[in-house]
């Protein structure tokens, strides 16, 4: 088996596929589930987010699962075939695993280093492993991805290479040249969804310095718990208390935050200066019929006098939802600025062909992030090629115990006066010539299997030793279970299949 991955993100794929494509609720679920019913795949996990939707899979045919993956990723996505497949990329075998961890570290990332990444990897393991889609392979690999993502941002400088989306998108709302703490200070905000990504943007508004923070959501109690972390903080953290901002206010004030459900959000729309939508709704959250309604009743305010001192005459609004949440309309509506996943993206593809003065040492913490990839890349390979002589391995020792047992029984019918002492110290030198004898050549092997091109060794051990294929089988399912038993004679674990490189990879 094989480790395969095809998929579609914004560097492949318009944010009009991407909105089409995108998979909500119980789909990523499903679409896993429906993976390990067709026939060349035994795992799967689905990693999909506001830019990407990628879906891995341990597959013993490469291009029978291309195929496969190519069509059930159409299926769930409800896109056709033909449509879709000019966006697809496929990756294979090491090739894959260096995809994964390449945007573990963020370097595929719309925003390069931004971390967001490693909580929707963990999310994704923790899906195929309550679905049990994701075996050896998939939970090594998984893993592995975060371990290299977390050391990724930890020995280099790309968190500073790179910011989250959310701190990128309230940049564009400022202007680009205004400190988002300047630009929000003072200001009431309306924060829809209470996921991960919408409570980066509200705890990001906090520290920002706004004065009010309303966070609506479906359920209520989770809306809660996040106002409740939130409020009663100093506004704009990261300023000096009391400093001056430049719009007059004073920074260290006490937060206000509350929470709504989700059907007040057209009471609360005409109160907020800046609106951060992220829910994972298959529909829109705000029409354009709403924003207009609500723009209506700030003019009113205004005229009777009764908006908020800090109230602004452009109403920012933010969406970070994939299909997005804000209705694109809102982008022809005056008192309105709309910044959403296409207008980030196009961003963030402006800013990277711009040099800056930074380029030098962000250009270098990328590189060093590259380097740290290709690295464990290499290990990872090495320990999955290792780890699949195992089984053989296990299987020979096995026989090897089991021909000196039927030796030792024998033994005792031919020479039955034997006492125990003597039994033992016979059983004890037969065994210890036995693992003499296996012990350099099964050594060796594993050294041999681990590097590149080492994966016909095991087929070499079983021939020579004319291991039934049958056992050695067995002795992987058992390990995958965790029911090995003892005295085995090997410590080390089974894994995923061998790396077989194909010279068909590329795009799908």
């Amino acid at each position: 088996m094989s480790l395969l991955v095809v998929g579609l993100s914004h560097r492949t794929a318009p944010v009009s596929v991407l909105e089409r494509a995108s998979l909500v609720g119980e789909e990523p679920a499903k679409l896993a589930q429906d993976t390990l019913v067709a026939e060349p795949a035994t795992e799967a996990a689905v990693l999909a987010t506001c830019n990407r939707i990628e879906l891995y899979a341990d597959v013993d045919k490469f291009h029978a699962g291309v195929a496969e993956l190519s069509t059930l990723l159409a299926q769930h996505t409800g896109v056709d075939l033909d449509e879709l497949t000019p966006y697809l990329y496929v990756h294979y075998e090491d090739r894959a695993v260096h995809h994964l961890f390449s945007v573990a570290c963020g370097l595929d990332s719309m925003v390069v280093g931004e971390g967001q990444i490693l909580g929707q990897i963990k999310d994704a393991l923790a899906l195929g492993q309550e679905l049990h889609t994701a075996g050896r392979l998939l939970n090594d690999l998984f893993q592995q991805a975060l371990r290299v993502g977390k050391r990724a941002h930890s020995e280099t400088g790309i968190d500073k290479a790179g910011q989250s989306l959310v701190t990128f998108g309230l940049e564009q709302l400022a202007g680009g040249t205004t400190p988002v703490a300047d630009w929000a200070a003072g200001r009431r905000a309306l924060v829809i969804g209470a996921g991960s990504m919408s409570s980066l943007a509200a705890t990001t508004l906090a520290r920002a310095g706004v004065a009010e923070l309303v966070i609506a959501n479906r359920t209520l109690d989770r809306a809660r718990r996040l106002a409740e972390s939130l409020a009663g903080q100093s506004a704009g953290a990261d300023a000096v208390a009391g400093a001056p901002r430049e719009d007059g206010s004073a920074a260290g004030r006490p937060l206000i935050a509350r929470a709504v459900p989700r059907d007040r959000v057209p009471d609360e729309l005409p109160y907020a200066d800046i609106v951060v939508s992220c829910t994972g709704a298959t529909g829109l959250v705000l029409t354009a019929d709403m924003l207009r309604e609500a723009l209506d009743r700030r003019a009113e305010q205004r005229a009777a006098g009764t908006a908020g001192p800090g109230a602004a005459e452009t109403v920012a609004l933010l969406d970070l939802a994939m299909p997005r949440d804000i209705d694109a309309a809102a982008h022809r509506i005056a008192g309105l600025r709309l910044v959403d996943i296409e207008s980030l993206a196009e961003a963030a593809a402006t800013v990277s062909d711009q040099p800056t003065t930074s380029a030098g040492p962000m250009a270098a913490d990328v590189d060093q992030v590259r380097a740290i990839v290709s690295s464990e890349v290499s290990a990872f390979g090495a320990a999955q090629r290792a780890a699949h002589i195992t089984p053989t391995v296990v299987a020979l020792r096995t026989m090897a115990a089991d021909v000196v047992a039927g030796e030792i029984a024998r033994l005792d019918g031919r020479l039955p006066d034997l006492d125990e002492r003597q039994r033992a110290e016979i059983t004890q030198t037969v065994r210890r010539v036995v693992d003499k004898l296996l012990h350099a050549p099964t050594v060796r092997v594993k050294q041999l299997a681990s590097t590149p091109g080492g994966a016909g060794y095991a087929d070499a051990l079983r021939e020579l030793f004319d291991l039934d294929p049958q056992a050695v089988a067995a002795v992987s399912r058992a390990d995958m279970n965790g029911t090995r038993p003892n005295g085995s004679g090997d410590t080390g674990r089974p894994g995923a299949a061998a790396v077989q490189n194909d010279p068909k990879r590329g795009r799908a």
